[in-house]
């Protein structure tokens, strides 16, 4: 009998127990161990943050659903992985021994990383679930006396769509309340040019944000560093293209929102030959660590070198279908290692992001997500709102039922050259 414990209950992590309860045999033990109780969907959080959802509209109690898959879970959370010794040490100060570990943990929020940063400071976060319903309140409280609005990404910030997509909501939340014209709003990124979202670009996607947010009247700096934020004031400095200071701005603002830099969580922080310097997993194209061989690693926590040079430091995104990708990548590896085999499957790590703007929407289409790719793909419309909906709704289902990947997903992707395996 072999035991897999999977660290994490999110989006990797969820899909990965499923997944690895499919592929294992009868008699192997698939654990999940999370810090929640329950499963919240990530990508519904803006729509949190300006009362369009309500946190227990995007949560799931995960025990009973693992359960009816036969599959283990504590709720417990790690406080530090012990790979030497294939131990987990949980925050409560019990053991648990594996045969096979898989790290799905998402990121630790390095909001210390600038001063008066996040949801301790001055800015709104709409990383968790808990952050976007604070930044629902704070939404509340601005909307009775609206004023300047600065959202976006900060140096070292490795997620972008939600920046792009938080902006547009509340841009379109706005106009529906008639505000709109009351709100200055400036789009900061470290990005080197509007639409980079960390990937170079996809297709055209430069020109379409751009005039996306000139559309919507919104400014926007780019190669922008976050010095630090004050009480409604955020210091921020614009780099020229070879990274030389171009001009110190002083935004004024009433609400902000800012993407923070990502690390690795302190459970498998500073463990050489785990991790990089920031905390992410090093893993090989089998998603296995090359030091640890029975850890495997996906999603957010796995360390991918940046894609280029630019003038301010700009992370590469993790999207859903990457995610998912790796997540059968793993579960198809392990199983062959439990046989005695070499691991063989790689992940193609393409990426279909569908961006909200609160009544219309971008849709992505990067294969692979890492450039040079086969295919690339951008188209905006009313029907990408539409389709970010029923993604949720669609998503939610396959956690509450325990389901992997439908068939019909299966050939919907098929038939548009969209596959999770190389």
């Amino acid at each position: 009998m072999a035991k897999i414990i999977i660290i994490g209950g999110g989006i990797g992590g969820v899909s990965m127990a499923y997944e690895m309860r499919c592929l294992a045999r009868k008699e192997d033990e698939v654990m999940l161990v999370s810090d929640s109780e329950t499963f919240h969907f990530v990508p519904s959080n803006p729509w949190v943050a300006v009362n369009w959802r309500k946190p227990a509209d995007i949560k799931v109690e995960l025990a009973p659903c693992l359960n009816k898959k036969n599959i283990n879970f504590s709720a417990v959370g790690v406080k530090r992985v012990h790979p030497e010794e294939n131990r987990l040490e949980l925050c409560d100060g019990s053991d648990l021994i594996y045969d096979y570990l898989v790290i799905a943990t998402g990121p630790r929020l390095a909001f210390e990383e600038i001063e008066g940063l996040g949801p301790e400071g001055f800015t709104q976060s709409i990383c968790h679930v808990d952050h976007a319903n604070n930044a629902a309140a704070a939404w509340d409280g601005f909307i009775q006396k609206p004023g300047p609005v600065v959202v976006g990404a900060v140096q070292g910030a490795s997620c972008y769509g939600p920046a792009y997509e938080f902006a547009f909501i509340m841009d379109a939340d706005l106009r529906k309340r008639r505000l709109r014209d009351q709100v200055p709003m400036t789009y900061v990124t470290a990005e080197p040019y509007i639409g980079h979202l960390g990937l170079g670009g996809v297709g055209d996607s430069k020109a379409m944000m751009e005039g996306l947010l000139r559309e919507r009247h919104i400014k926007w700096i780019t190669n922008a560093k976050v010095e630090r934020v004050e009480d409604g004031v955020m210091h921020v400095l614009e780099h020229n293209e070879d990274g030389s200071e171009k001009q110190r701005h002083e935004l004024p603002f009433s609400y902000s929102m800012m993407l923070p830099a990502f690390t690795g969580i302190e459970a498998v922080s500073n463990i050489e030959g785990l991790t990089n310097p920031r905390g992410f997993i090093k893993i090989d194209k089998y998603q296995r660590n090359p030091r640890y061989e029975n850890i495997y690693a996906i999603g957010v926590c796995v360390a991918i070198a940046p894609l280029e040079k630019t003038p301010v430091p700009v992370g590469v995104p993790k999207t859903g279908y990457m995610i998912e990708s790796m997540v059968t990548a793993a579960a198809h590896n392990i199983r062959d290692v439990i046989n005695g085999k070499i691991p063989s499957t790689e992940a193609t790590w393409n990426a279909i992001c569908l961006a909200d703007m609160g009544d219309t929407g971008v849709a992505f289409v990067a294969i692979p997500q890492i450039p040079p790719r086969n295919i690339t793909w951008t188209k905006s419309g009313k029907w990408v709102h539409l389709a970010k909906i029923a993604y949720e709704k669609y998503f939610l289902h396959k956690v509450r039922k325990g389901t992997t990947e439908p068939i019909y997903e299966h050939y919907v992707l098929k038939v548009l050259g969209i596959n999770k395996l190389k």
